[in-house]
């Protein structure tokens, strides 16, 4: 009798744990940024010698799948446009015709952000939470990807306690090799009641010496019709600011 009220017992508790562990990282994707949104960034990739180049884009969001980003500098690449869908991903270049497709793991600026990074949906989107460890600190969440076009196989995601936003994210491939770290830092508020870090740095021990930046300007929720987030539509993304 003992061992059936135990058993009973722990069937219904993990699937609270594993609820809990949703719930947080849906709690993340939401303190990190409205569901549907407009972004300014810069970009800056560091070369081993201490060179850099820098991007500025400007990003829109709407809802769980939709986004276009396009380049507003350097000069070179002003006008560029970035749109994903889904797991689907295109690039559009001025004067050169109809938007060629991308993948998730290329990157059209180089460095070690690649385009899954760049064009990044919630996480909750991607990823099933597998694994949750209560810290002192934080929470530590293993996290799954939900099918295998999703840029990295796993993920370990520290979240600070208190704030609720991640620190540090270490993606893997499915091999069980560490692709990349990714790091948050410098908490600002952005207004409308969302404050959050305004730097995201990565670095890889695929790319030795090379380092990449992310750096949030503004972020303001806003919706938009499905209209901008087509093939059609790239070509006047300059439009939406």
């Amino acid at each position: 009798m003992k061992t059936t009220i135990a058993f009973l017992t722990l069937l219904i508790s993990l699937p609270a744990l594993a609820l809990d562990g949703a719930e947080l990282l849906r709690k993340v994707d939401r303190n990190l940024e409205p569901e549907s949104y407009e972004m300014y960034r810069k970009l800056v990739n560091i070369e081993p010698d201490g060179s850099k180049k820098e991007y500025v884009l400007y990003t829109v969001k709407k809802g769980r799948d939709k986004m276009v980003a396009l380049f507003l500098d350097p000069p070179s690449e002003k006008d560029r446009a970035t749109l994903r869908l889904d797991e689907n991903m295109w690039l559009y270049i001025p004067n050169v015709g109809k938007p060629i497709r991308i993948t998730s793991l290329q990157s059209v600026i180089g460095g070690v952000f690649n385009n899954a990074d760049i064009l990044s949906l919630d996480f909750s989107v991607e990823y099933n939470v597998t694994g949750m460890e209560d810290t002192p600190d934080g929470y530590v969440l293993q996290l799954k990807a939900k099918t295998a076009a999703v840029a990295y196989d796993r993920l370990t995601m520290h979240v600070d306690k208190k704030l609720l936003l991640p620190l540090t994210i270490e993606a893997y491939a499915a091999s069980g090799l560490l692709i990349k770290t990714l790091r948050y830092s410098d908490i600002k508020d952005f207004g409308g009641g969302l404050r959050r870090p305004a730097l995201l740095e990565t670095d890889s021990p695929l790319h030795q010496g090379y380092k990449s930046l992310m750096l949030y300007a503004k972020i303001k929720a806003r919706d938009f019709p499905d209209e901008v987030f087509t093939l059609n539509y790239l070509p006047r993304a300059k439009e939406l600011r």
